[in-house]
């Protein structure tokens, strides 16, 4: 279903930005720290972990917040961890053999502890991968992919079509997310995608980059049932091996945009491959502090952001091998650490606040994952929550972007708080990749409580849109998730301080509140949400 930007979002008058209310020289001088290269790069049961979250208790306590976690602030999250050890790739295509060089050629994982692999397995290509009857869409009838690898373009049948074929129009829908699963459950012995910057939303090189990162899951007990062989061709291997097949890349893909389209056996294509892949079982910590309030019977507003980074690897470089996540996520540690100052130094508000510091955001949204299956406060009369979690830094700005438009009613409100503070909301302008599944909110909203996810904008104060656009193009190109993401002392961390100011100013309107934010009437929480309504006293 196509969403509509509320009318209030469009109408918003431009004015020139208030001050923020909170402190950007105090939210810089915390991303100096948490960026600093003796915190590793915040790697989640690395060395770094240790140091970010005595750091994080230590601020807790200052604040003099009450400690929401199972050991004092700290909330451990149980892991299971997937080490690559070895990897090999050879593709046959009509004969003639090609090995892949992993974090080149291909990036891939397994979950199949010990040496496994494939021999000479054929290779199917599925389209767009996406299973949906409702749009009649289903590129696996008739085709048996029992044991072969199964290779998918990445995005949906919309996200290139230039029009609205079911899936949202641009946006990525949910079905994108679901490609491995379904082809799982084919019995598929292997699942790859072929890399495109658009509708995969970042460069080749972040995949490649992250190819030996190991892989996380919570442990809830017992380990799943491993599939096989997981990961991304780069885009010109995947061109050749649909020629392989007689397919042309760009016809494949206008042919996968229609529900009729079926999958393809790629004639003379075939991949050997053998990985050696250990597990073992870890911990890590989410970081949960509370400002009770004054009515214990309230309910709670929940601020989150993720603490974690991509830590210190052997993989990269030996000359820098710390990828410090300065921007991801020290900018929205350092912003909520700066709200609850905030929040502590005001009048106390009726509803309690938690302030809450996930782990493994980076690994699959573990910790608040983690966090909605065991919550400190009920997540039924959780009124509202706020993610900080920004993607480049930006100075002075004239506007918020919001991911996810068309939610909630609470967009009303965010656009008329913002406006208070000289900001017009807008609505994300990237809405293929997909940033709503992509970050910490979403495990939050999956149990129906209720928020709106937004960050600072590009039109800045000093070079509009031209150079918002710019900063964005040039971090996402290079340093999103790369050891490039460090501190940098020229920064101008105006547009974290207004967009935590917002946050703030909207999460204390509704703690300080008795109304109750809720989802848009088709929005599918809503139906999650209303399973508690009980509990939510009017």
């Amino acid at each position: 279903m196509k969403r509509l930007l509320p009318l209030v979002l469009l109408l918003t008058a431009a004015t020139d930005p208030a001050p923020p209310i909170l402190s950007a020289a105090r939210i810089k001088a915390d991303v100096r720290t948490l960026s600093a290269d003796d915190f590793h790069g915040r790697g989640p049961t690395q060395a770094g972990e240790t140091v970010t979250l005595a750091f994080l208790d230590a601020r807790f306590k200052q604040l003099g917040l009450k400690p929401g976690g199972d050991e004092g602030y700290r909330q451990t999250v149980p892991m299971l961890r997937w080490t690559r050890d070895r990897a090999s790739f050879t593709l046959d295509l009509g004969g003639a053999k090609r090995a892949l060089t992993p974090g080149t050629d291909v990036a891939a994982s397994s979950r199949i502890v010990g040496t496994a692999g494939l021999d000479h397995a054929a290779i199917v290509f599925v389209g767009y991968g996406v299973v949906e009857p409702r749009l009649g869409y289903d590129p696996y009838r008739g085709v048996d992919v029992r044991g072969k690898v199964v290779v998918a373009l990445a995005g949906d049948p919309d996200v290139e079509a230039g029009r609205d074929l079911g899936f949202g129009g641009r946006a990525s829908s949910p079905a994108a997310r679901t490609k491995l699963a379904e082809a799982q459950k084919r019995g598929a012995a292997a699942f790859f995608q072929i890399h495109d910057t658009f509708p995969s939303s970042y460069p080749w090189l972040q995949l490649a980059k992250g190819d030996a990162v190991p892989g996380y899951a919570l442990d809830t007990g017992s380990v799943p049932a491993a599939f096989g062989l997981r990961g991304t061709l780069r885009n010109d291997i995947g061109i050749a091996l649909l020629k392989q097949g007689g397919l042309d890349y760009a016809a494949a893909k206008l042919a996968a945009q229609k529900a009729d389209f079926g999958a393809v056996e790629l004639k003379g294509a075939y991949l050997t491959a053998s990985t050696t892949v250990s597990l073992d079982r870890v911990v890590s910590h989410n970081i949960v502090g509370i400002l009770p309030g004054t009515d214990p019977a309230a309910g709670s507003v929940l601020y989150g952001a993720h603490w974690d980074a991509y830590g210190e690897n052997a993989f990269d470089p030996p000359a820098d091998r710390i990828r410090n996540g300065a921007i991801d996520n020290g900018t929205g540690t350092a912003t909520l650490l700066e709200i609850a100052r905030t929040f502590v130094s005001a009048k106390r508000p009726r509803r309690s606040v938690v302030f809450a510091l996930w782990t493994a955001e980076e690994k699959g949204l573990l910790g608040a994952s983690w966090y909605a299956e065991h919550p400190s406060l009920p997540l039924a009369i959780t009124a509202a929550q706020f993610n900080l979690d920004p993607h480049v830094v930006l100075g002075r700005t004239h506007d918020l972007e919001l991911i996810g438009v068309g939610r909630t009613p609470l967009e009303t409100d965010l656009a008329r708080v913002a406006a208070a503070q000289g900001l017009k909301i807008v609505p994300e302008e990237n809405t293929e990749a997909g940033w709503y599944y992509r970050s910490d909110h979403y495990a939050l909203a999956q149990k129906g409580v209720p928020g709106v996810y937004f960050r600072a904008g590009r039109d800045l104060v000093n070079g509009g849109l031209v150079a918002g656009e710019r900063e964005r193009a040039r971090y996402n190109a290079a340093c999103y998730h790369q050891t490039c993401d460090e501190f940098d002392p020229r920064w101008d961390m105006t547009g974290a301080a207004q967009e935590g100011s917002v946050a703030y100013g909207l999460g204390r309107e509704i703690a300080t509140g008795r109304g109750w934010p809720s989802w848009s009437a088709a929005e599918p929480f809503a139906a999650e949400r209303a399973k508690s309504q009980a509990a939510r006293q009017p």
